[in-house]
C-alpha cells in the first residue's frame, strides 16, 4: 500500500476488501470543488470495502492510502459468502461495521464542536494506535485535507504542540514526545471511539489500545 494509493473510487462497484497491517486508509468524501475531509482511517483493526458485505457495494467516499505500508486483499464474492454463511465472521463483520460508524459520527462531531488543536491531537493518537510507533510521516498538506480545514490552521496546532513539548515536527516527520500529555490534551473524541472499538472488537490482535 503506498502513500496515496486509492482503492476505492465514488459510487464504483467494489471488487475487492482491504485488510491493511500496518498501513492506515482513509475514507475520504470528496466535495464537487475538490474540497476533501476524512471521515473515518481505517487500519490494523479492520477492513476496507464494508458496502461489499452490507449490500450496497459502492460508497460515495474515496478510499485512500495515507500512511504506507501492507496489507492483504481478498476478493469481495469470499467476503460476502463467509459473511452469508452468519456464524463468528458474520458477528465480527457487524461489531466492526458498528465501531466504525461510532468513528465517523465521532468524527462529525469533533470537527463541528473542537478546536483544530483538539481535532490535531485525535489524528496523532489514532494513527499511532494503528502504527504502533511514536514516529509518525504525515505532512502539513495532507493533515490539512484529513480535516478539511487551512493549512496555515495546522501550521498554527502544530507548533502549539511543539512549543508545549507534546511533538517534534520537521519536514513532514512527527515525533511524539509525551503520548500522555497529548492524550489529555485531546478531546473527548478520542476515547470514546477508541472504548468503542474495545468493547466490539476484545481480544483481536492489533486493536486499538
Amino acid at each position: 500500500m503506498r502513500l496515496g494509493d486509492v482503492l476505492h473510487e465514488p459510487g464504483c462497484r467494489v471488487s475487492h476488501v482491504y485488510f491493511p497491517a500496518t498501513g492506515i486508509v482513509s475514507l475520504v468524501h470528496v466535495l464537487e470543488n475538490g474540497a476533501l475531509a476524512e471521515i473515518a482511517a481505517v487500519g490494523n483493526e479492520g477492513l476496507v470495502g464494508i458496502s461489499a458485505f452490507m449490500g450496497g457495494n459502492s460508497t460515495p467516499n474515496q478510499s485512500v492510502v495515507r500512511a504506507a505500508g501492507r496489507g492483504l486483499r481478498l476478493p469481495v464474492a469470499v467476503l460476502v459468502h463467509a459473511f452469508e454463511r452468519g456464524g463468528p465472521v458474520a458477528q465480527l463483520l457487524l461489531r466492526y461495521t458498528q465501531a466504525l460508524m461510532t468513528q465517523m459520527s465521532q468524527t462529525a462531531v469533533c470537527n463541528r464542536h473542537h478546536s483544530l488543536d483538539q481535532q490535531l491531537c485525535r489524528l496523532l493518537l489514532f494513527s499511532l494506535d494503528r502504527q504502533h510507533t511514536l514516529e509518525l510521516w504525515m505532512t502539513q498538506e495532507l493533515i490539512a485535507n484529513m480535516l478539511g480545514v487551512r493549512r496555515e490552521g495546522v501550521t498554527e496546532a502544530a507548533v502549539a504542540l511543539q512549543k508545549a513539548g507534546l511533538i517534534r515536527y520537521a519536514r513532514g516527520h512527527i515525533t511524539v514526545m509525551d503520548r500522555g500529555a497529548l492524550e489529555r490534551r485531546s478531546c473527548e473524541c478520542y476515547a470514546v471511539v477508541t472504548a468503542e472499538y474495545n468493547r466490539l472488537l476484545p481480544g483481536k490482535p492489533g486493536r486499538i489500545t
